[in-house]
């Protein structure tokens, strides 16, 4: 029997499978990297809260591609699909990292060819709706990483609930995240905690202007949560505030991701996003932070086809950029006849 469980008493990179906390989709990029109270007609925004499935989705596919820094590759595929009988809506996709090629050597430097390094996660995801405003939904993940000879695999649930009060232009959502355990470890290794995730967001669209701002709480179940190198931190003289317990607004701000959105017509709108604990990860001693933590993005909204570009920083004066396509199938079909 596999029991799914959710430890996660780690910090930043002491858990496994963190690819699972990556944006996969340039709406999401824009908006910070998390949200899951934005309920529009993305589906690539259900991938981190199944919730957020809607009816309007039935047969919509998202495809997505990343190009991160060092030639890494992502792509992104989500389908979504209407059970009208069961009342019932589904999606299901895959998230797929490529790390390109690396060289195998032996401890003399001798090559003996090359790996392919990947990462990738399939997700299965349905919701209903209960009485006027309530969604909830559950997503079940399968996950694999390949290393060459270190291979994992494992298994892991979402679960969330959202809100919706059209009349007064209110969203929110509740998403227990990554909910599992590694059905294997890497050679020679212990099973790892998965990057367990508790999260809260609210996003309110103003009357009377073109405008909506989100304010998103992430990994609610820990206070400090900041990662740090010890042996980095020391060798080369930063900050070395290692379990210190104090109250700061710094640590409490860290939980939250803040954007915006303007719409300039009903098929363009315009987003931004700000992540605190990432700018302050990326921060090297005293040296300027950039830009670090801010995104931003655009996306043009046609009848049958949405058209997302974001473009994230993690690096003074360097960003990665995301392109993604929304088309619904059933409208391609009818269409071609």
């Amino acid at each position: 029997m596999i029991q799914l469980y959710g430890v996660a008493q780690t910090l930043g990179g002491n858990t496994v499978y963190n690819f699972l906390r990556l944006p996969n989709t340039p709406e999401l990029t824009a908006l910070g990297g998390i949200n899951i109270s934005n309920q529009t007609n993305d589906i690539g925004m259900a991938w981190h809260n199944p919730a957020l499935l809607r009816a309007s989705m039935h047969t919509q596919a998202n495809f997505v591609f990343n190009a991160f820094y060092g030639d890494i590759r992502n792509y992104h595929l989500q389908m979504g699909y209407r059970h009208e009988a069961w009342k019932t809506d589904f999606s299901m996709g895959v998230n797929y990292f490529n790390y390109g090629s690396i060289p195998a050597t032996d401890m003399l430097g001798n090559q003996y060819g090359d790996i392919r390094p990947a990462d990738y996660v399939v997700q299965l995801s349905a919701s209903r709706q209960y009485l006027e405003r309530w969604h909830y939904g559950a997503t079940v993940k399968f996950i694999y990483s390949n290393y060459g000879t270190y291979r994992s695999s494992g298994m892991a649930m979402d679960i969330g609930i959202s809100y919706a009060d059209t009349a007064n232009l209110l969203q929110a959502s509740l998403v227990i995240k990554n909910m599992g355990t590694q059905l294997s470890a890497y050679a020679g290794t212990a099973r790892g905690d998965l990057p367990f995730d508790l999260q809260m967001g609210i996003s309110k669209r103003l009357a009377k202007a073109p405008l909506q701002f989100s304010l998103t709480a992430h990994r609610l179940h820990q206070f400090d949560i900041l990662y740090r190198d010890t042996a980095f931190n020391q060798e080369n003289g930063f900050d070395q505030n290692i379990g210190d317990k104090k109250f700061t607004f710094d640590k409490l701000f860290r939980h939250i991701v803040l954007s915006m959105q303007l719409y300039i017509t009903d098929k363009i709108e315009v987003s931004a996003g700000y992540n605190h604990l990432r700018r302050q990860e990326l921060k090297v001693g005293n040296t300027g932070n950039g830009i670090n933590g801010f995104s931003l993005g655009v996306g043009a909204l046609f009848k049958k086809l949405q058209i997302r570009y974001a473009r994230s920083y993690y690096q003074n004066n360097t960003a990665y950029n995301q392109l993604g396509l929304s088309m619904a199938l059933k409208d391609l079909k009818t269409k071609l006849h």
